[in-house]
């Protein structure tokens, strides 16, 4: 069985559960993902398959990447993938790899990229409470003095600072699957996931099995 697919955030709502709670979902549109390539021990040293994502025309696609799709069909995709997966000779190209790989109250690793945010300065992406707001401070959101005197004369590594903040590769673990729909390749998991609506994600079988 693969160990994921990917997918598209639509963004949030809430879901009310049999004992009433109201819980927090994010909606993805998981799948259906193609295998475009499968990787076996024997040829890459790895088990894995490499799945496509979001049909798009082929003048869209690069020609070497045109010949990639054809080997196991007519679709050409935007994103590619690979998953790890235990028996690849199980699989073929061209097949579908649809949400049925997951199961209601399972728990999943969803994999995405934060919002980009910019350039923004230490109060937003340190979390610095700041400077006195009054008696004539003109120092309110400035990160303050960075040195250590004359010894050891150095900014220390890891020093907060002002910059480029989000567009990072993050993973939320041990995510509960709260509802799937088939019909319509919809998955709703409990809480918040990386990345804007419509932002990629890579919903992956649970990596890190905790105890109750």
């Amino acid at each position: 069985m693969s160990k994921g697919l990917m997918g598209k955030k639509l963004g949030m709502t809430g879901l009310f559960a049999p004992d009433g709670r109201y819980v927090p979902v994010t909606v993805i549109e998981a799948g259906p993902c193609v295998v475009t390539q499968i990787k076996t021990t024997a040829t890459d040293g790895y088990n894995a398959l490499q799945l496509g994502f979001s049909e798009v025309k082929a003048k869209r696609v690069t020609k070497p990447r045109q010949g990639h799709f054809r080997k196991s069909g007519e679709t050409f995709f935007r994103h590619v993938q690979e998953f790890a997966v235990d028996n690849p000779e199980a699989y073929s190209l061209g097949q579908k790899i649809t949400i049925e790989i997951f199961a209601v109250g399972e728990r999943v690793d969803v994999c995405g990229t934060t919002k980009g945010r910019g350039f923004a300065g230490v109060m937003k992406k340190e979390g610095f409470s700041g400077g006195p707001k009054t008696h004539g401070s003109k120092c309110h959101r400035i990160p303050g003095s960075i040195g250590t005197s004359a010894w050891p004369s150095r900014v220390f590594k890891g020093r907060g600072m002002p910059g480029h903040y989000g567009v990072d590769h993050q993973t939320m673990q041990n995510i509960e699957i709260v509802d799937i729909r088939p019909e319509e390749n919809i998955l709703m998991v409990k809480g918040a996931v990386p990345g804007p609506a419509t932002g990629l994600v890579a919903v992956k079988k649970q990596k890190i099995v905790r105890k109750k």
